[in-house]
C-alpha cells in the first residue's frame, strides 16, 4: 500500500469543486468555505512582477531562492519576528503548504510522533502522515477559549516523541496562544530535546491580541522552526510563495535535496514579486485588516443569531469556527454536521465541516470570511435565512 493511499482528497476541496460546479451553472453560490483572500495583490507587488518579466527574469534560479529575497526576509525575521537568522538559514517554499511537507519529510522517521492542536487544519495532520509521523491531538475546547496550553501539551509527551506543532493564529478556530504560553510551550521542547515547528502564516492577521514567533525565545536552540507564508498577508495566495526558517545542520542538509527533487526552484517571477512585498510599502495589509474586521462582526453576529449555532468569536485569521447543537441537526432532520455542510453547498452555502479538523470536532464547523465583504454580508444572510426558517 502506498502512503497516499491514506489521503483523502479533502472535504474541504469537495465543497469547492462542488461549489465551482454550481457557480458554472449560473447559480449563485458564496465562497465560506475557503480561505483565499479576496485582495488584489499591492500595486507595488504587481510592479515588481512586470518589471521582472519586463527583465526576463524568467530563467532558473538558485534552488534555496533568490539571494536578495533571502536577504529580506532575514531582516524582516530580525525585525518583526526577534528571530536573529541569515539568508542561509532561509529556504523558500512553494507556498507554506509544500514548507509543511518538506519540513516534515526531512524530519520524522516512521512512527515519531508529532504533537498538534485539535482542531486541526487538515493538510498538516496529512503532511505529517505522509512522512511516516503519527499526530497525537491535544483537544482544544470553548471552556477554555481554544487554548493550546502548556500542561495539556506536557501531558501527551511520550518517549516517540519527535516534535510538538504550534499554529497561531489558528486555523480554524482563529484563537491566539498567549505569548506567554508560547513561551513555556517553546521552553518544553527545549528541555525535552524536542523539535518545534511553528506555522505562522496568518502572523499579520490579529485584531485582537498580539503575534509572537515561538523561536524568537530559543535563540541558540536549533531545533526550533519557523514556516511562513506570503498567501495571507500580502493576498499572494496564487503565486505560491512560502519559506522554512531554520539553523539546524541536519535540516539544512536535507532541506535543499528535497526542494531540489520536488520543484528545483519556485516560479521565478512570485520571488520578485514576494521581494516586493517585505520590502515595500504595507498600506495593503491596514486595509485588509479593517475590511476583515467588518466580515468578521458581520459573520459573528448572523451566526449568534442562529439557535443551535454557537460561534468563537476569532481573534486572528479569518475564519469562524462554530458549535453546532444537537437541537439544530433535529431541526433540520440530520444526523451529523457533515451531512449539514453537504446539505448546505446544495445551497450554495460553503463551509468545512469540523470533522475535517479532527475526530473530536465533529460537531463543529467553520466558515471563512476572506471573500469578498459583499459575499460575506449575502452569505451571511442566506445562512441565517436557511437554518432559522425551516
Amino acid at each position: 500500500m502506498n502512503r497516499l493511499d491514506s489521503i483523502s482528497f479533502g472535504k474541504i476541496v469537495q465543497i469547492r469543486e462542488h461549489l465551482l460546479k454550481l457557480q458554472a451553472g449560473g447559480k449563485k453560490v458564496y465562497r465560506l468555505e475557503s480561505g483565499d483572500p479576496s485582495f488584489s495583490i499591492a500595486p507595488h507587488i504587481t510592479e515588481a512582477i512586470n518589471k521582472a518579466l519586463k527583465d526576463g527574469k524568467t530563467h532558473y534560479i538558485p534552488n534555496d531562492g533568490i539571494p536578495d529575497l533571502r536577504k529580506a526576509l532575514a531582516q524582516k525575521l530580525h525585525f518583526q519576528n526577534n528571530i536573529k537568522v541569515t539568508e542561509n538559514d532561509i529556504y523558500v517554499t512553494n507556498g507554506a503548504m509544500h514548507a509543511l511537507f518538506v519540513v516534515f519529510q526531512c524530519m520524522l522517521a516512521q512512527g515519531d510522533e508529532v504533537i498538534v492542536p485539535e482542531p486541526l487544519w487538515t493538510e498538516i495532520g496529512d503532511n505529517i502522515r505522509l512522512a511516516g509521523g503519527v499526530t497525537v491531538s491535544v483537544p482544544l475546547t470553548r471552556a477554555k477559549n481554544y487554548q493550546y496550553s502548556y500542561e495539556d501539551i506536557l501531558n501527551k509527551i511520550t518517549p516517540k516523541t519527535k516534535a510538538i506543532f504550534v499554529n497561531s493564529p489558528q486555523n480554524p478556530s482563529g484563537a491566539i496562544v498567549p505569548k506567554e504560553e508560547l513561551r513555556k510551550i517553546a521552553n518544553l521542547a527545549a528541555e525535552r530535546g524536542l523539535w518545534l515547528v511553528a506555522d505562522e502564516a496568518y502572523e499579520d492577521l490579529v485584531y485582537e491580541g498580539e503575534h509572537y514567533s515561538p523561536a524568537s525565545g530559543l535563540q541558540g536552540y536549533d531545533k526550533a522552526v519557523s514556516l511562513y507564508s506570503f498567501s495571507k498577508t500580502h493576498a499572494m495566495s496564487g503565486l505560491r510563495v512560502g519559506y522554512i526558517v531554520t539553523t539546524n545542520p541536519m535540516l539544512k542538509e536535507r532541506i535543499p535535496k528535497l526542494l531540489r527533487c520536488t520543484v528545483n526552484g519556485i516560479n521565478s517571477i512570485s520571488q520578485w514579486g514576494a521581494l516586493a512585498a517585505v520590502t515595500g510599502p504595507r498600506d495593503h495589509l491596514n486595509y485588509m485588516l479593517s475590511e476583515y474586521k467588518i466580515r468578521r462582526e458581520i459573520m459573528y453576529n448572523a451566526a449568534a443569531a442562529i439557535p443551535g449555532l454557537i460561534p468563537f468569536k476569532p481573534q486572528g485569521a479569518f475564519y469562524l469556527w462554530c458549535d453546532v447543537e444537537p437541537e439544530l441537526l433535529e431541526k433540520l432532520k440530520i444526523k451529523s454536521v457533515s451531512q449539514l455542510s453537504d446539505f448546505l453547498a446544495e445551497c450554495g452555502i460553503g463551509s468545512a465541516p469540523g470533522d475535517c479538523f479532527g475526530e473530536s470536532c465533529a460537531n463543529g464547523i467553520r466558515f471563512a470570511f476572506s471573500c469578498s465583504t459583499e459575499m460575506v454580508t449575502e452569505g451571511s444572510a442566506a445562512l441565517k435565512e436557511f437554518l432559522t426558517r425551516r
